[in-house]
């Protein structure tokens, strides 16, 4: 990314965990000319609040992103130091975001991706042969060597599997687990896809594994709680927000992305490397009918339709 890209007007990206000290220096109180982003480094994260960003610029709002730790995001957004995020995944992030919501600190202004899968993939040859359910792995055992491809150790899904196999939940008592990094597992997987092996591993949408791969999610089984995890990524803001800025809010309300356009986004970011704002200026002129939908009834700072001004700006 060069350096004029990363000195964009009105926007500066602030990459690094940063203490919560850092984050509460200046004013508590939000000038609701400005809009601050709490960004998680999570690829998708970042590709979608950059199209937040470089739509609320256009209207007229100043934004800066920051990129935080979840937990100093949410401290953030309670203290009045930022004012939205487009990260908050259910149920991974739940059990720290309830107390927050149910004293009316922050709220969620929309569900920005809904009925998000996870769990155990195979690719779609493999499902064509009959594997449709975790219950089916077992059958087909001598074809998968008898081997589950995980990620990083420790993460939820990996104590899951984990625990079927000390269980015995679907046949997988006597099944082994390969922990590895995400980046190892989709490297391991893909040479076995390329090689039309068998394979299962753990997936999840949105991601980029689903533009460049033709993969089945297995149905769970016995209760086994490593396939059919549905999740929800929310927007979070201050609970205030509505009534500091409605139109702002009317925009976070209705920015809602469909799980496909999300993971083209994060093929384009992370797979192919390409600076995230070239991916989001990109897309946004070549789907106006969806920005149109987010769009529809929010107004400029001063007054005007919003999607005149995006067109506007973003086709100069």
């Amino acid at each position: 990314m060069t350096r004029a890209t990363r000195s964009r007007a009105k926007r500066r990206l602030v990459a690094a965990v940063l203490p919560l000290a850092l984050l509460t220096a200046g004013s508590a109180q939000a000038d609701l000319d400005q809009v601050r982003l709490g960004v998680s480094p999570w690829p998708g994260v970042t590709v979608k609040t950059e199209i937040a960003a470089q739509l609320l610029d256009a209207m007229g709002y100043r934004t800066e992103q920051k990129e935080l730790a979840v937990g100093v995001i949410l401290n953030g957004l309670a203290n009045g130091q930022l004012d939205a995020y487009l990260g908050n995944w259910y149920p991974v992030q739940q059990e720290m975001t309830e107390p927050l919501l149910d004293s009316g600190r922050l709220a969620h202004a929309a569900a920005n991706i809904s009925n998000a899968n996870s769990g155990l993939v195979v690719p779609s040859y493999v499902h064509e042969a009959g594997v449709d359910s975790v219950a089916d792995l077992d059958r087909f055992k001598d074809r998968f060597d008898g081997k589950i491809q995980g990620i990083e150790a420790g993460t939820g899904i990996n104590d899951a599997i984990l625990e079927a196999i000390a269980e015995d939940k679907a046949g997988l008592g006597d099944w082994q687990l390969q922990e590895s990094s995400t980046a190892a597992m989709l490297a391991f997987a893909g040479q076995k896809i390329a090689d039309h092996e068998w394979v299962t591993f753990v997936g999840w949408e949105p991601h980029w594994m689903n533009v460049n791969y033709d993969l089945y999610y297995l149905k769970d089984a016995d209760d086994s709680g490593v396939a059919d995890i549905v999740s929800t990524v929310w927007t979070l803001v201050p609970g205030d927000l509505e009534q500091q800025d409605a139109n702002l809010y009317r925009f976070f309300s209705q920015y809602q992305v469909d799980i496909a356009d999300q993971n083209d986004w994060v093929y384009q970011y992370s797979h192919e490397e390409r600076p995230a704002d070239e991916v989001a200026s990109e897309w946004i002129r070549a789907h106006y009918d969806t920005v149109s939908q987010w769009l529809d009834g929010v107004t400029t700072k001063d007054g005007d339709p919003a999607i005149d001004a995006v067109k506007a700006q973003l086709d100069s």
